[in-house]
């Protein structure tokens, strides 16, 4: 209801944590700081002979920011965009700290992209708990439809009106589309004209229990717009679950295309629906 007020939460926050964490700073150290927290902590480890990585878990912001602004028009919603306020101090954290850390080659481009050089920038994966993470084959037994995962906050950022286009241009007699997660006001709108009669919510499920959904379904389908590397990929391979992955999720560190799964450009359901 009050969006302005949690971007001034938000941006108080990482202040606030940031200069805390600064005035700990008395030694040399390795300080890894979560991007838009580390502006006044990683000039502090600097000037008393630390090191400071800005480990930025998505794009650059500007390119975020530039995607959603576009994503949201699709959806007839508005979106007042990022705090410019948070793009300027995480700007100014890519430019301070020795490095830059990105979970993908999309992250990575998009950091070059902005002008940022390719020697400040260290590519390091997520992957997933392989302790958590293994095929269920009693589960996969149990699979009597075509069945097509997402997981995720379902919204502009993760593609969801192009899964919900690829599901509908999908022509099975068996399909079933399963979403677990939340949704957002735009979701729910889409939603409001869509057939749901093949559709099943599971809302939020816990991060331990996901195993059995992954190692239930036939494939699982992550359309987003923007991400770092989505862990959900990773996870859902760790099940034997094929993936279809959008080119912004990260997942073709993880994917070769058309081996593991597909990758697919973005905004882009029919391909999708060939996919599926």
């Amino acid at each position: 209801q009050w969006p302005w007020l949690n971007k001034e939460w938000a941006y108080q926050a990482h202040r606030t944590i940031d200069q805390y964490v600064a005035s700990k700073i008395n030694d040399p150290i390795t300080l890894i700081a979560l991007s838009g927290s580390g502006l006044s902590a990683g000039k502090k480890a600097q000037t008393v002979g630390g090191i400071h990585i800005c480990d930025r878990g998505s794009s650059h912001i500007r390119t975020q920011n530039q995607l959603l602004l576009e994503e949201y028009q699709r959806y007839g919603a508005k979106w007042q965009g990022t705090d410019q306020r948070s793009i300027e101090r995480e700007e100014a954290e890519y430019q301070q700290a020795d490095w830059i850390s990105v979970p993908s080659q999309f992250c990575f481009d998009s950091f070059l992209d902005e002008g940022i050089s390719a020697d400040k920038l260290l590519k390091i994966p997520y992957g997933a708990r392989l302790e958590r993470f293994y095929p269920d084959a009693s589960e996969k037994a149990k699979c009597d439809e075509f069945k097509i995962l997402f997981v995720g906050a379902a919204g502009p950022r993760k593609g969801f009106i192009d899964l919900l286009k690829a599901f509908k241009h999908l022509s099975h007699p068996l399909k079933r589309l399963i979403l677990i997660g939340r949704l957002s006001i735009e979701a729910k709108n889409l939603l409001k004209n869509t057939d749901q009669e093949k559709i099943t919510f599971l809302g939020s499920v816990a991060n331990n229990q996901l195993r059995k959904y992954f190692s239930s379904v036939s494939v699982f389908v992550l359309p987003s717009i923007e991400e770092g590397l989505a862990m959900v990929c990773g996870e859902a391979m760790a099940c034997a679950c094929p993936v279809i992955a959008s080119t912004n999720t990260g997942a073709s560190e993880l994917i070769k295309d058309g081996v593991e799964g597909f990758i697919v450009p973005i905004r882009s359901p029919q391909i999708i629906a060939d996919r599926l």
